[in-house]
């Protein structure tokens, strides 16, 4: 059981992950519980957006990734996913001016095609007003899957085979992820999901490949800042080997090791 963090302790800059990526799970298990319509918990989901994105501002995070809509969830009942695109319409016209008072830049990233005008308008308004925002990079995923993503920056790759500006050898893990939606950030050093599922769910599936996965038994709804905190204390006390071992690790880490 992970202990509880007193939240007047801030994370130290030594073991904060620069990126947070978080799937958003439990909403509708919550409304559920409350005996609520679904909706309900979507909407008491984006209390908890705000708490979260305060939470990683304060804290020193440079990105944070949220799962919002994945390609499969198309395929909920009608209703649910019109309230969703409703209440991402809302968050886009009345939340994005606060994100842009806090210097926060929001980019969103999935395929857009199949949402409507007036979304897509609101997407592309938001992202250039925060476009130059510093602060920290507040990336949405919307109509995203990990698969759609690869497939496109491969396609991309193979038109610039195909037209003679690349040579097959030429291809590699730099270049395909330079054609990924966020190859140009900092991988996730962390992944949590919530509401006590344990997959990824077609999420950012090139880009986890060694980040460090937090799983939380607290439905979305109930995920604020304490529990935001417990997720960063726990990534704090992780040891990120990356293939490498315990000893080698150690001495990287040895003050007589230096360039000297």
């Amino acid at each position: 059981m992970t202990e509880k963090v007193s939240a007047d302790i801030p994370v130290s800059a030594a073991t904060r992950p620069r990126h947070v990526a978080i799937i958003m799970d439990g909403n509708n298990r919550w409304a559920k519980a409350q005996r609520l319509k679904g909706v309900a918990g979507h909407k008491a989901g984006v209390k908890a957006v705000k708490s979260v994105v305060e939470t990683c501002a304060r804290e020193g995070v440079e990105v944070l990734t949220l799962f919002a809509f994945s390609s499969e969830n198309w395929r909920r009942p009608e209703d649910e996913v019109s309230a969703l695109m409703r209440l991402f319409l809302f968050a886009l016209e009345r939340e994005v001016k606060k994100l842009h008072r806090n210097n926060i830049r929001l980019r969103i990233i999935g395929d857009r095609s199949a949402f409507s005008a007036v979304l897509q308008e609101h997407m592309a308004r938001a992202e250039e007003l925060t476009r130059h925002n510093t602060r920290m990079t507040l990336v949405i995923a919307a109509n995203y899957g990990g698969h759609w993503d690869i497939t496109q920056a491969t396609r991309q790759v193979a038109a610039d085979v195909a037209a003679g500006r690349l040579a097959p050898s030429d291809i590699t893990d730099d270049l395909i992820q330079q054609h990924l939606s966020i190859g140009d950030l900092p991988m996730p050093d962390l992944m949590i999901r919530t509401a006590g599922e344990q997959r990824i769910s077609n999420f950012l599936l090139w880009h986890l490949a060694y980040t460090e996965f937090y799983f939380s038994e607290v439905f979305w709804p109930d995920f604020h800042e304490a529990e935001m905190r417990e997720a960063l204390e726990a990534y704090s006390r992780r040891q990120r080997r990356f293939g490498q071992t315990d000893d080698q690790i150690s001495a990287a880490c040895s003050p007589d090791n230096n360039d000297e």
